[in-house]
């Protein structure tokens, strides 16, 4: 592994880097657009010795150069540019100018803004998610596979390489996605990684301004939003504001010691979420959860300097107003600096009203996944502006539920009291539900391979209040039995590459079994999406009685009411009707619509061994 040095000597560093001649090797952001909100940006210039140029801006109407910072790394250059109303499209002229020698021009383009983006609607309630890692998926474009330049090449046979997967791979699938009743897709990350190894999960960011070209380029990205939006689908992006990767071009030539959290030798973060909350938490526990590294080839960024807060806000409104994202998937929410987070979420959801984002707080106790809801009241007065989470606590309630076995109370009770801590969340509609992803065993797996667990919690997960999530290939029983090693959590998608002798876009080469929970999570996702009180609806739970393994639910609005009922006992079972009265009425008159069973008037219904049934009252 790769020695980490801290406390990196700025001089050394300078001395080390050898760049070309040219003064300017990166500008970033790359560009702005006009009628911003976010009207006052922080260029970063990067250049051997590009502190020693003085710098002008050419008049330009309704820009303004502000401030130029300097840094203890004369490489740097930071110019703070102020846009207001009465800007037009066009380009910035910024001149670096040395002794006597002709200046440095550099063009910046200021673009015209589409005036719909302001009003991108993100994913809500009515959609469902299908996760993808792009490596894994579809290798839709073998000549990118390997890329000159990029350290790791492409390795198939092995199970943590880069395996081709990439986004032509994903918009020639959007149809099947689309099929299976999915409105979304998130997608893990997809820019550079330029790491020698294990780069393919894509959470070692080396350039934020740059798709990996072994996935494909910004346009091609871009692309993908655009045809995503135009089938009705939208398109999420995983982002990482906590950490880079250990071989990002800056880690070379820091502009500053504090540019990341350094320490006299490594420390890794304690991974303590409750110093958050925590009355009697040490100064130190609460500073190494916050400063300390994830691993040691993820540098710790430090959102406290005020020009990487900058750079972290700006990268994120650049992507959503370049590529038409409909939402971001925040990795680990609650290691950054909070403070820091709660301005970084504020800022898009100014600039973006409508726009949706959710955070990655993996912890099982609803205690601690609701402080970081926009609406909830802190007893510190911390104000978060963050609308969603992975609802981590129900899907370890929903696979302890079903593994469980029944005492004197039923096994269903950790499910049922976990949901029942709802009130704790300002927003439980917005959170996101899920039954695995791709940091976890596949659900068939932790299910111990039962697939008539796996049909209880995909119904469960389709039902329940809140925004569906599914990993791709759980819709055909991908597992990964005796490991939980995450190349093979996140194998390859079957079909997705030539040769391949199983295909599951086409059904060829499929078990009846991986068939059969294909059509399963296509019933279900499409009922789904033509389901607003689902999406909308209220809910209310039934208390499941002693040694009783039934657990029933209802969604309900004005205009409809629909039971669900989940059947753990191993033989069939007689429901009777009487105990949900309050919301069922005398008599049940309905269908259900996984198998079709029609109910006219009845005041016990019978449910088969270890199923579900979704009924449509009438």
């Amino acid at each position: 592994m790769k020695r980490i040095l801290f406390f990196i000597s700025i001089g050394l560093l300078q001395c080390s880097i050898g760049l070309a001649q040219q003064p300017i090797d990166r500008v970033e952001p790359p560009n702005w657009w006009i009628g911003m909100q976010y009207n006052e940006i922080e260029l970063l210039v990067y250049g051997q010795e590009i502190a020693s140029y003085s710098v002008s801006l050419d008049e330009y109407k309704g820009v303004t150069l502000k401030q130029i910072k300097q840094v203890p790394n004369k490489n740097y250059l930071f110019l703070d540019l102020k846009i207001d109303g009465n800007a037009r499209p066009g380009n910035l002229t910024i001149r670096f100018t040395k002794n006597e020698a002709e200046p440095v021009i550099h063009s910046y383009p200021l673009l015209k803004r589409d005036p719909e983006s302001k009003n991108v609607a993100g994913f809500n309630s009515s959609d469902a998610i299908y996760l993808i890692t792009p490596d894994r998926f579809v290798n839709g474009d073998p000549s990118n596979d390997n890329v000159d330049g990029l350290k790791e090449k492409a390795n198939r046979s092995f199970k943590g390489g880069r395996h081709g997967g990439d986004v032509q791979g994903i918009v020639e699938n959007l149809d099947y996605i689309k099929n299976l009743g999915f409105t979304a897709i998130w997608i893990n990350p997809i820019l550079e990684n330029d790491m020698e190894t294990y780069s393919y999960h894509g959470y070692s960011t080396t350039d934020f301004y740059k798709v990996d070209p072994r996935y494909g380029s910004n346009e091609s990205f871009k692309s993908l939003c655009k045809t995503a939006s135009d089938k009705g689908m939208k398109v999420i992006m995983d982002m990482i504001a906590n950490h880079c990767g250990l071989d990002h071009w800056w880690m070379q030539d820091l502009p500053s010691e504090d540019w990341i959290n350094q320490w006299p030798e490594y420390t890794e973060t304690n991974h303590k979420k409750t110093v958050i909350l925590d009355p009697y938490a040490s100064k130190m526990d609460y500073k190494q959860f916050f400063d300390g590294w994830f691993v040691p080839s993820m540098p710790d960024l430090n959102q406290r300097n005020e020009s990487m807060a900058k750079y972290l806000i700006q990268n994120t409104l650049w992507w959503i107003e370049y590529s038409g994202i409909s939402g971001i998937r925040m990795d680990t929410y609650p290691y950054p600096d909070m403070y820091f987070m709660s301005d970084w979420t504020k800022a898009v959801m100014d600039e973006y009203p409508n726009f949706n984002i959710v955070g990655e707080e993996w912890v099982t106790r609803p205690t601690i996944v609701s402080y970081w809801q926009k609406g909830k009241k802190n007893h510190n007065g911390y104000t978060s502006y963050l609308k969603s989470l992975m609802d981590f606590p129900l899907q370890n309630a929903l696979v302890t539920s079903l593994n469980k076995e029944k005492t004197w109370a039923s096994s269903w009770t950790d499910l049922y009291e976990t949901l029942g801590q709802d009130y704790l969340y300002p927003e439980p509609n917005n959170l996101v539900v899920f039954p695995d992803n791709h940091d976890m065993s596949r659900i068939f797996t932790q299910l111990n391979e039962d697939f008539d667990k796996y049909k209880l919690a995909l119904t469960y997960i389709a039902t329940v209040r809140g925004i569906p999530q599914i990993y791709y290939g759980t819709e055909i029983l991908m597992k990964n039995p005796g490991t939980e090693d995450h190349g093979i959590i996140r194998s390859d998608f079957p079909g997705g590459w030539n040769k391949d002798k199983v295909n599951a876009f086409t059904g060829k080469g499929l078990s009846p079994k991986e068939k059969e929970a294909q059509q399963f999570v296509q019933k279900l996702m499409t009922w789904r999406k033509n389901s607003p009180v689902i999406h909308h609806g209220k809910l209310m739970h039934f208390a499941p009685k002693n040694q009783d393994e039934i657990y029933v639910l209802f969604r309900y609005d004005d205009n409809q009411k629909v039971m669900i009922i989940l059947n753990k006992n191993n033989k069939d079972m007689e429901l009777d009707l009487k105990p949900y009265q309050e919301i069922l009425g005398d008599q049940l008159t309905g269908k259900d619509i996984l198998y079709g069973t029609e109910f006219n008037g009845a005041k016990k219904i019978r449910i088969k061994a270890m199923s579900s049934m979704i009924i449509e009252v009438e």
